[in-house]
């Protein structure tokens, strides 16, 4: 299965040059937040491929106008073809806005999941907007990873987590894939192919 991850950015070689072969060989899009939902809905309307989603800090407008044709993965596990995604957007608190959470927001988010990964038998894949902690995050509040991402991690040991919110193209030097124990952190801001 090849998977198409997105974030932060639109990219014009998609949103002004779209090409449908681009996304021949393209299984899945997948959304790990701020972009905007007219994208989103191009991404699905123009290819067919199913597109999910995750909320990134700069997504409040969602509520109202969420993408059209596209499945919002939030706070859920969501299978395709086998792979269990588990979905958990917003960022670190830095003002008031939707989309964002303390960490002890964040842990209960994760606990309120158990459930679903345990009858699930697991997770394989890991969708969040804000990194984990010390994995490809930033000093700045906003940009802080979460902890609470850490003990989910060592826990399931999912093949992989994928994360926006830290763009790349503002620090060329931020790392674009890490590895914590068994799991690949992959920094999707912009775009990103991934093999499973």
């Amino acid at each position: 299965m090849k998977i198409l991850f997105i974030a932060d950015e639109e990219w014009e070689g998609y949103w002004d040059y779209f090409r449908k072969e681009d996304f021949a060989e393209i299984d899945l899009i997948v959304s790990c937040g701020d972009l905007k939902a007219s994208y989103l809905s191009f991404l699905a309307t123009m290819t067919s491929i199913p597109v999910l989603y995750v909320h990134g800090n700069h997504d409040d407008s969602y509520e109202s106008e969420p993408p059209e044709g596209c499945i919002c993965i939030e706070d859920d596990i969501f299978e395709y073809e086998g792979v269990r995604l588990l979905g958990l957007g917003g960022c670190h608190r830095y003002k008031e806005g939707k989309n964002q959470y303390t960490e002890k927001q964040m842990q209960r988010r994760i606990r309120r999941v158990t459930r679903q990964i345990r009858r699930a038998g697991g997770v394989d894949l890991v969708l969040t907007h804000a990194p984990a902690a010390g994995l490809g995050d930033d000093t700045d509040l906003a940009h802080r990873g979460f902890e609470a991402f850490l003990p989910l991690l060592d826990r399931w040991h999912p093949a992989v987590m994928v994360h926006g919110h830290v763009h790349r193209s503002y620090r060329p030097s931020v790392p674009r894939i890490l590895q914590y124990g068994e799991t690949r952190i992959i920094n999707a801001s912009g775009k990103y192919y991934l093999d499973l």
